[in-house]
This record gives structure tokens, C-alpha cells and sequence, in this order.
């Protein structure tokens, strides 16, 4: 079963974002969380568990994340803030699973723990990872593929990075099952769009060009996918199978009008309120799970609207 976290607000969080400080009473906790971003929905629906949680527990929270996630050095100036304002722990989406090592390094010698939400860290720094398990969910999207292709032809990736933690687990989930469960499917190209939904549009329709006999798509998060579907629209390829990653407004409706076969689910509200959860939880010198895994669900014309897949999906 499917953990409800009420989807109350998402859009209304936009103009909750900003990288004021927050002046704190003394004996209020104070838990930074400092994402990848936050122009996808998908950071919007965080940010709404992730303020649940903050209520419920009585703590005090900001969130905050670069324009884009391409500006690694930008986040890490706003995780370098965070630190420098004493926290009691502090949630972190890493954009570089390497990048932030250091300064991580520093809030834990400081007796700050680190909970890691959505894309973990290569170290053994944070006290637990609030996370979708990435890589099953990439392979449940390669059979997916795989069924609707009949098993056979060329397949394309555009990935949003190849240096976050949820960049690599994904295309390699993808990837890994394709080479070992489908040996007539050839992935004949993996580009990287930087989750921007322009880039990712013209990334695809070069990748269209380049491979004319191309049986399918696979977009790794919410931009990729998008620019993904606007690529196939735009070379009014027919016929080409788009699996795509995450919800969004965009997404559902192009699963609706048949643009998108289908697409992996995450829960992102959950994944905001159990990171906050877990961060208070550390604050108190309670024992975490290493992972907490927040889930995944295939969803696609046939069950988009069944009450377990419509309460992780976001607009």
C-alpha cells in the first residue's frame, strides 16, 4: 500500500522558495533542505512534504536549490550558507555525489547529520537517504519498453546528468536491464539534457534524425521526459514508444492523448516528509534505516486515475 501524504498546495509553494535566512527561536529546531532545484513540479511536491513534516513535528525548515541543475558550484555555496547558520541537521539533494564531499565531511565532524534525500552522496556521511530505489524503477521502465517494442529494435536514453546520484542509477538500471534480459533491443545512444525540457527537445529530434528506424525513448526525469515528447511531436514520429519518469501536468497529459506510452512514478511528497522525519529523528540520537525507500509505481493510460497511482501523482 501506497503511504498518503495529501497533496495540498503544490503549486501555491512556488513563492515559498528563497535563500533568506530565517530568523529562529533558540529552542526550535532548524533543518535546512537544500535540493537540486526547484523549477520541476517535482521539488514543488518535496517542499509540500517536506512543510507537512515541519509541522507536524514542530520544527522550523527552509528549502531552497539552484536555478538549474547544472550549477553544482551554486548549490554547494547554498549548502556552505546553511552550515555557517549552526543548524541541528540538514537535508541535502546532491547534484554532484562526489562535489559536496567535503563540506558534508565538516557538518558531521561539527555533529551535524546529514540526511540525503532524492540523490544520495558516494560516502557513508549520511545518516539515511530518503529515496526512490532508482535503479529497480529504471529497470521496470526497460521492461515496459521492452513489452511494448515487441521485444526488439533500437532504444534511445536522454538522461538528465551523468554525475547525480539518480542521473547514473537510472540510466544504469535502464541500461543494465536491456543488455541482460533483452538481447535483440540495441540502446543505440544516451544523451544528456541537464533535465532542461528545451535542451532535451532538441537532443531528441537530433537523435530521431541520426536513427530513423529508432523503436523507442526513455527520459529519466520529468524535463528529459517532457522535451522527449515535445521532440516526437515536433518530428511527428508515430508509432515511437516514449517511456518517460516522474508526474507533472505535462506528463499525465501526454499519457492521456497517447504521446507517452507510459511513465515511472516517484513520491515526492513522501520523499519531502520522510526527510524531514528522519532529520528530526537524528536530531534526537534515534536509529535510522540507511535507506528509506519512499517507492515507485508504473502508471499509464489504463490506471492513471485508480486512487493508489493518483495519490503519488502530481500536477
Amino acid at each position: 500500500m501506497i503511504k498518503r501524504y495529501p497533496l495540498i498546495g503544490i503549486l501555491s509553494v512556488v513563492a515559498l522558495f528563497t535563500n533568506a535566512t530565517v530568523a529562529l527561536s533558540e529552542d526550535q529546531i532548524y533543518i535546512p533542505l537544500i535540493s537540486k532545484g526547484f523549477q520541476h513540479q517535482f521539488w514543488q511536491a518535496v517542499k509540500t512534504g517536506a512543510d507537512q513534516a515541519a509541522a507536524e513535528f514542530g520544527v522550523r525548515i527552509t528549502f531552497e536549490g539552484p536555478d538549474n541543475e547544472t550549477v553544482v558550484d551554486r548549490q554547494i555555496d547554498m549548502l556552505a550558507a546553511a552550515l555557517a547558520n549552526k543548524p541541528q541537521a540538514i537535508g541535502f539533494a546532491a547534484l554532484d555525489s562526489q562535489a559536496a564531499i567535503p563540506l558534508l565531511r565538516q557538518a558531521s565532524e561539527a555533529g551535524i547529520p546529514i540526511v540525503a534525500f532524492d540523490s544520495g552522496v558516494d560516502s557513508d556521511i549520511p545518516v539515511s537517504t530518503t529515496t526512490t530505489n532508482n535503479r529497480a524503477a529504471a529497470s521496470l521502465a526497460a521492461d515496459k519498453m521492452a513489452k511494448l517494442i515487441g521485444g526488439k529494435g533500437n532504444v534511445a536514453v536522454v538522461a538528465h546528468d551523468q554525475t547525480s546520484r539518480t542521473g547514473i542509477d537510472r540510466r544504469d538500471g535502464f541500461i543494465e536491464r536491456i543488455q541482460s534480459n533483452y538481447p535483440s533491443i540495441n540502446v543505440v545512444t544516451i544523451q544528456y539534457g541537464a533535465g532542461d525540457q528545451l535542451k532535451s527537445t532538441e537532443l531528441t529530434k537530433a537523435i530521431l534524425t541520426a536513427n530513423p528506424d529508432l523503436a523507442g525513448i526513455f527520459g529519466t526525469n520529468e524535463g528529459s521526459a517532457n522535451g522527449v515528447v515535445n521532440g516526437v511531436r515536433e518530428m511527428n514520429r508515430r508509432g515511437l514508444v516514449v517511456i518517460g519518469y516522474d508526474s507533472g501536468k505535462a506528463q499525465k497529459d501526454a499519457i492521456r492523448n497517447g504521446l507517452m506510452a507510459g511513465a515511472i512514478t516517484q513520491n515526492p511528497v513522501g520523499i519531502g516528509y520522510e526527510t524531514v522525519k528522519a532529520a528530526v529523528f537524528a536530531v534526537k540520537g534515534k536509529t535510522l534505516p540507511l535507506t528509506i525507500d519512499t517507492g515507485f509505481y508504473y502508471y499509464d493510460a489504463t490506471n492513471i486515475d485508480d486512487p493508489e497511482i493518483a495519490a503519488v501523482l502530481y500536477d
